[in-house]
C-alpha cells in the first residue's frame, strides 16, 4: 500500500528519499512494499509491532542492506545508533569515540612536539567540542583512558550517542536509543534530538520521546502511512481511526445480515412460484407450450436474480473482512486478569530496616523501610546503580535481607524484563504445570487462552516468543492458578515490547485488583497503572 507522503519541514532537500521501496525478511515475507518516502530535517518517530520491519527500515536508509525492489538516493551523511552500541572492547574510550589520534596530535602542538603535519591537521574546536557533547550525554569529565569495557551498557548508549554528535551527521538514525536508560538520561536523549540541526529517525516505544517527534511513521500489515505531529495528535488519530473502523464494520455486516435476509426471501418466493406452476401443470388448465414457455422465461429471470444476488452478496462479504481487517489492525489486545480478591486493609509487604550488601558494598546497602496494604501501587525510582533490581529481588523473596527484615503475608510474584520466571526450552503449557503444580493440562490449555494463547500457540516453545509474548505468558502462568498472586513485582517490564504490547499490559495491570511495586523508567506506564507513590533510591557514594 502506497504511503502518504509527508514532506521534510525544512531541508531545500531530503538527504534521504526512498521511490517505491519494498522489503522482505530472508524466508520472502513481505515487510512493506512501495514506500515512498523522503528523510530531511525533520524529526521522524517509527512505530510499529516486532518484526514488522522498523529496524530494516533504518538500515535500509543507512545502505546497510538493499531494497527488494525500488530506489533510495542518498544525500550528505548519515549516522546510525544500533540497538546495540559500541562494541565493548578493551579499548580507551578516546579510541571508542574516534578522536584518540586527533587528541594526541593536539598534546603533541601543546607540549612542543609537534611537526608540521600536526600544526596544519590540529583541530582546536575537537575539545571545546568534546567537552560539550558528552556534557549533553551526562558523562561531563569521563576520563577518557578507561576502557569502553568498564562502562555500563547505558553509558555506553550514551557514548555513542556522544561519538555521533560530534561527527554532526546530516541524518541520525536511532534504533531504541532509550531502552535501559534512567530518566535522567532519557531526558539528555530528547534533549540532543531537540537540539539537532539535521534530520533524526528513531524507532522507539519511549512515548515521551515520540512525544516531541515532527511526525510518526507508522509500519503495519497494512502498509505504511504517515502521521503528522508527535504521538499524542498520533494516538488521537488512532482513536478516531478505530472507533471509525468499529463503525465501518457494523455497518459492513448490517448490509451484509440485509443481502442474506433478501437473498433467502429470494429463495422462498421462487419455492413458492415452482409449487404453484407444478399445480397449474397437473391441474390442466394451461396448454403444455405456453406452461413451457412460461416456465423458461421465470427459469431464466431467476437465474439473473440470483445471480445478481450472489454478486452483491459477495460485495458485501468482502466488504465485512476489508472492515474486519482494519479493526483487527487497530484493535488494543486484551488480556483478562483474574481476581484476587485482595481486601483493601490487607497487609501485603512489610520492610523494617531491610538492607541486602556483597562485600564490595554493593547492593541495596542503605536500610529501606517499606508498607504496603491492599491494592496499592509502589514506584521504585532512582538512576541506574541505584539498587532497584536488588530491592525487587529483596521484596519478591528471591534474597534474604542481610539486616532487617521483610514480611510478605500474601503470595508474590516477579516478573522482569525477560520474563526469568519462565524457561527457555520448555512449552507454555509445561511451565504453567511446572508453576501450578496440580493442575492439569486441560487447566493450562484453558487459563493460556485466556491470554490469548489458544490452541498450537499454547505449545510453543518460550524461546520463539517475543518480548510481549513472553511476558503475557509469565503473566498467564502465574496470574491463573488457585491462588493467584496478591503482589506483583515488575522490573522494567516495557523494555523489549513494542508499543501495542505495552498499552496490551497496561490496560491489563490497569484491572488488576491486587498490589503492584514497579521498577520503570517510563513514565507514561507508571501514569497507566496508576501508581499511588514513589521511592526514590540513590547509589551509594
Amino acid at each position: 500500500m502506497p504511503s502518504s507522503f509527508v514532506p521534510p519541514r525544512s531541508a531545500p532537500a531530503p538527504a534521504v528519499t526512498l521511490s517505491g521501496v519494498a522489503a522482505r525478511t530472508p524466508d520472502g515475507r513481505a515487510l512493506f512494499h512501495d514506500l515512498t518516502l523522503a528523510f530531511g530535517r525533520e524529526t521522524t518517530g517509527v512505530v510499529g509491532r516486532n518484526g514488522c520491519g522498523k529496524s530494516t527500515l533504518l538500515r535500509l536508509i543507512s545502505g546497510q542492506d538493499l531494497p527488494a525492489e525500488g530506489a533510495i538516493t542518498r544525500v550528505g551523511s548519515i549516522a546510525w545508533l544500533d540497538q546495540e552500541p559500541l562494541d565493548p572492547a578493551d579499548r580507551p574510550i578516546s579510541a571508542a569515540l574516534g578522536v584518540e589520534d586527533d587528541l594526541a596530535r593536539i598534546a603533541r602542538v601543546t607540549a612542543g612536539r609537534g611537526d608540521a603535519d600536526d600544526l596544519g591537521r590540529a583541530d582546536w574546536t575537537l575539545e571545546p567540542r568534546l567537552h560539550d557533547a558528552l556534557a549533553a550525554v551526562g558523562l561531563a569529565g569521563l576520563d577518557l583512558t578507561r576502557t569502553a569495557a568498564s562502562l555500563s551498557g547505558g553509558e555506553r548508549t550514551r557514548l555513542e550517542l556522544a561519538r555521533l554528535d560530534l561527527r554532526g551527521p546530516d541524518l541520525l538514525l536511532l534504533d531504541e536509543p532509550t531502552n535501559h536508560l534512567d530518566a535522567d538520561a532519557r531526558e539528555r536523549v530528547r534533549a540532543l534530538i531537540a537540539r539537532r540541526r539535521g534530520g533524526t529517525v528513531v524507532v522507539s516505544h519511549d512515548r515521551a520521546l515520540l512525544r516531541g517527534m515532527d511526525r510518526i511513521v507508522e509500519l503495519s500489515d497494512l502498509g505504511v502511512t504517515v502521521h503528522g505531529g508527535g504521538w499524542d495528535l498520533y494516538v488521537a488519530r488512532r482513536e478516531a481511526e478505530r472507533g471509525a473502523a468499529a463503525r465501518a464494520l457494523g455497518d459492513a455486516e448490517r448490509e451484509a445480515a440485509q443481502r442474506a435476509r433478501e437473498a433467502q426471501r429470494e429463495r422462498e418466493r421462487k419455492a413458492r412460484r415452482d409449487a404453484a406452476g407444478k399445480r397449474e401443470g397437473r391441474s390442466g388448465g394451461m396448454p403444455r407450450i405456453l406452461a413451457g414457455m412460461r416456465a423458461d422465461r421465470a427459469q431464466d429471470s431467476a437465474g439473473r436474480g440470483r445471480a445478481l444476488a450472489a454478486r452483491r452478496q459477495e460485495a458485501a462479504d468482502a466488504a465485512v473482512a476489508g472492515a474486519r481487517a482494519r479493526v483487527e489492525r487497530v484493535r488494543r489486545l486484551d488480556v483478562p486478569m483474574p481476581p484476587t480478591g485482595l481486601p483493601d486493609g490487607r497487609l501485603v509487604l512489610r520492610m523494617i530496616g531491610a538492607a541486602w550488601t556483597t562485600p564490595a558494598g554493593g547492593g541495596v546497602p542503605v536500610p529501606v523501610d517499606l508498607t504496603v496494604t491492599g491494592p496499592e501501587r509502589v514506584a521504585v525510582t532512582g538512576p541506574n546503580g541505584a539498587g532497584k533490581t536488588t530491592l525487587l529481588r529483596l521484596i519478591s523473596g528471591e534474597l534474604e535481607p542481610t539486616s532487617g527484615t521483610v514480611e510478605r503475608p500474601v503470595p508474590a510474584a516477579l516478573l522482569d524484563q525477560k520474563a526469568a520466571v519462565l524457561r527457555p526450552e520448555e512449552t507454555l503449557v509445561e511451565a504453567w504445570l511446572r508453576l501450578n503444580p496440580g493442575g492439569t493440562a486441560n487447566d493450562a490449555q484453558a487459563a493460556l487462552a485466556r491470554f490469548l494463547f489458544r490452541n498450537a500457540a499454547a505449545r510453543k516453545r518460550v524461546s520463539e516468543l517475543s518480548g510481549g509474548e513472553r511476558l503475557r505468558a509469565a503473566l498467564a502462568c502465574v496470574m491463573t492458578g488457585t491462588a493467584p498472586p496478591g503482589l506483583l513485582v515488575l522490573d522494567e517490564p516495557t523494555n523489549h515490547l513494542d508499543l501495542d504490547a505495552i498499552e496490551a499490559v497496561e490496560a491489563a495491570l490497569a484491572t488488576y485488583d491486587g498490589a503492584l511495586v514497579v521498577v520503570s523508567h517510563d513514565r507514561d506506564f507508571l501514569d497507566a497503572v496508576g501508581v499511588d507513590r514513589e521511592i526514590a533510591l540513590r547509589p551509594c557514594g
